[in-house]
């Protein structure tokens, strides 16, 4: 009987060692990825850190409507067109109690151009009802949205318009006509896990 009970016992340490074995690649690929997510936030939070700093320094608009605003969001994109364009990016959703939410985004239109731009958005939200929807149900800018910013100019909106103000900017500043028809927002379900 006893020796029944060490070939069971043997069997069971050799069938966890064995699981062990099989689970140690799985488990250290999920740590990877979850270093891999952690240096996603980390990258874009410095984005969007760096991007309100400039957005502050070159307009003192915005900076004021930052102060009354519940919440920001900052994308970083890159828009590549030849007679098609496209493209996609990455951003952080800020409420003014520091919740972040990270998200993507994507446009696609039908123009003449060619060539790729390289741009930040700055989404600032008036009230908790515009913040919460864009943040929850994501956001498909239409051609209202360009109109809206294009009115404001480079200085962008000294008011909120539909509880939301945008900015875009360039590698050369902020820019009077801001395109973001076409473009949609979501959440990103990886990096907020």
């Amino acid at each position: 009987m006893k020796k029944k009970t060490r070939t069971r016992s043997w069997l069971s340490v050799g069938l966890c060692l064995s699981l062990l074995l099989l689970a140690a690649p799985a488990l250290a690929a999920e740590k990877e990825k979850k270093d891999k997510h952690a240096e996603k936030r980390a990258e874009i939070d410095a984005m969007a850190k760096e991007t309100m700093s400039e957005l502050f320094a070159k307009s003192k608009d915005a900076k004021q409507l930052y102060d009354k605003a519940v919440g920001y969001a900052v994308f970083e994109n890159l828009k590549i067109a030849l007679g098609v364009s496209g493209g996609g990016g990455s951003g952080v959703a800020v409420s003014k109690t520091g919740q972040r939410t990270y998200m993507k985004m994507g446009t696609a239109g039908v123009g003449l151009g060619i060539g790729g731009q390289k741009y930040k958005l700055i989404f600032l939200f008036e009230d908790e009802k515009a913040f919460q929807s864009f943040v929850d149900k994501g956001w498909q800018a239409d051609a209202s949205a360009q109109a809206a910013a294009a009115d404001a100019g480079a200085n962008a909106a000294a008011t909120f318009k539909d509880g939301v103000a945008f900015y875009q900017m360039t590698d050369k500043g902020l820019i009077a006509s801001a395109d973001i028809s076409g473009t949609k927002y979501w959440k990103n379900e990886e990096l907020n896990k």
